[in-house]
């Protein structure tokens, strides 16, 4: 029998285990960091006087109280630090950033939102990324300003990545 859950090691009570209430209280602090999970930032130390609570990415390279637990999440408890590995595809909300992190291929990923499509107030403004669009030429009118304005849109749409 498993001694705990598989994705986020978290305690099982065991028939006829003594003092069962720590293995709970255990999992209860676990779930606490992790669900809505949210980070104050990423560093390879441990703050001076951390708030009970306190949850952060640990930073390479690891020293003292987190020595060995690179990437790591470090939740300060009254009791000290826990630690949870992260999994494939686990986010956090990092205040320091105010941005979403997300782990993905051994790594956190800062900023990066993944979708098919954007909507704001209900309406589509960014979908599928759609083909190129040539610049401008030949044609029996010749229009430079016009034809300027055209390669700086088609620009804007290729750095932001619209177009290819």
């Amino acid at each position: 029998m498993n001694e705990a859950t598989p994705r986020f090691d978290l305690p099982f009570i065991l028939p006829g285990q003594a003092q069962k209430e720590m293995f709970h209280n255990e999992a209860l602090t676990r779930i606490d960091a992790l669900l809505h999970a949210a980070v104050e930032g990423s560093r390879p130390a441990p703050p001076e006087a951390p708030a009970d609570g306190e949850c952060w990415i640990v930073e390479s390279p690891a020293a003292g109280a987190w020595a060995d637990r690179e990437q790591m999440l470090a939740m300060w408890t009254g009791s000290g630090w826990r630690f949870v590995a992260p999994s494939e595809a686990m986010s956090v909300w990092n205040k320091a950033s105010n941005m979403p992190w997300r782990w993905t291929s051994g790594g956190w990923a800062a900023a990066e939102v993944r979708a098919s499509r954007l909507i704001v107030d209900g309406s589509q403004v960014v979908a599928k990324r759609q083909p190129g669009v040539p610049s401008p030429s030949g044609g029996t009118t010749i229009d430079a300003e016009a034809r300027a304005a055209v390669d700086l849109l088609i620009v804007a749409l290729r750095t932001h990545g619209l177009i290819d």
